[in-house]
């Protein structure tokens, strides 16, 4: 599967959306994960770049490419679930010749407020679960913080054998993101 391949799918889910909202779909696994990251303006504005960039998804080990940068509705995004995000480096990874798992994304919504910035995606046929993700930076009055909301469930034969340990693993990853994008975002 090629970044260019992806304008011809479709979402595998129905809820399209629905990150930007606190009810969870029927049927689906909900994840949230808030972290204080840091404290001021800088951070917060380097988180809002490394986010923005997809340098923390990179960062987190999960090598990504885009046909938007910054996201914006309806930029593409394919993502290559390998060792890297299975182990959780924290510095910027290669694709080897597009080895890894293909996990192809769309973006659904976005943020850019002055004191809130991010967006979601959605996930594409052929992506190994079925949901929305969302990515939010938000400067508050006790520092920076970074917010993951997510609802999945399985979409193929090998995720639903899988079970609660795809959910743990994308807990795990939840966390590497929020390190990543605290490494990024520091001064």
């Amino acid at each position: 599967m090629k970044l260019d391949d992806l304008a011809a799918l479709r979402f595998n889910y129905d809820v399209v959306g629905s990150t930007r909202y606190d009810e969870t779909p029927p049927g689906y696994h909900r994840l949230e994960y808030r972290t204080r990251i840091g404290a001021g303006s800088e951070v917060f504005a380097r988180a809002g770049e490394a986010l923005l960039n997809w340098r923390m998804h990179r960062a987190a080990g999960l090598p990504m490419t885009a046909t938007d940068t910054p996201p914006t509705i309806g930029t593409n995004s394919l993502g290559r679930l390998g060792a890297g995000m299975l182990i959780g480096r924290l510095r910027t990874m290669t694709p080897l010749g597009g080895i890894g798992l293909p996990v192809p994304c769309r973006v659904v919504w976005t943020v850019d407020e002055p004191d809130r910035i991010g967006f979601a995606y959605g996930t594409l046929e052929g992506h190994p679960e079925s949901g929305e993700e969302s990515f939010v930076v938000t400067n508050d009055p006790d520092g920076i913080h970074f917010t993951i909301r997510a609802y999945s469930r399985a979409a193929t034969w090998y995720t639903r054998l899988a079970g609660p340990a795809t959910r743990t693993a994308q807990q795990l990853a939840a966390r590497r993101y929020a390190r990543a994008l605290q490494t990024l975002s520091t001064p």
